[in-house]
């Protein structure tokens, strides 16, 4: 009971991080470019002009859980593990300056040992992981990273 209460805490937190972390004011997105594979780079950017990133997320582990995250709006989903979301986020000068956060907030996964615990999750921009959690019993969870 005290895990699940500790995790729909850590996923509200995390909504509520994710919220913060957007474009004031409702501004969506101005481009948004295709979605596809990992390979593409960060197309190079002059003042004023967007940059495009190539986002993945990862959720690791066997079996189903829910998953949280947030790429161009926060999403939850019922998925069977492993798990992994590709897309590319466009960031405007404005929206670069103030930086953008994408996370991913695994949900709870049966361990090795047999106890209840976050699946391991990670980020990986332009080809590049940036962020990394484990995953397990211990730790905050989450991955999280802020474009800019």
């Amino acid at each position: 009971m005290r895990r699940a209460m500790t995790m729909t805490a850590l996923v509200a937190a995390v909504g509520l991080m994710a919220a913060c972390g957007s474009s004031g004011g409702g501004e969506a997105k101005k481009e948004r470019a295709h979605k596809g594979t990992a390979t593409s780079s960060s197309k190079p950017a002059s003042e004023g002009q967007g940059k495009t990133y190539e986002v993945t997320l990862e959720v690791g582990g066997e079996g189903r859980s829910s998953v949280y995250y947030n790429l161009d709006t926060n999403r939850s989903e019922q998925v069977t593990l492993p798990w992994k979301k590709s897309d590319s986020v466009t960031l405007n000068s404005t929206q670069r300056k103030v930086g953008t956060i994408v996370s991913v907030v695994p949900g709870p996964v049966k361990l090795s040992d047999g106890r209840l615990g976050a699946a391991p999750c990670s980020i990986t921009v332009d080809g590049k992981k940036v962020v990394e959690d484990p995953g397990g019993t211990e730790g905050k969870h989450l991955c999280e990273y802020t474009l800019r």
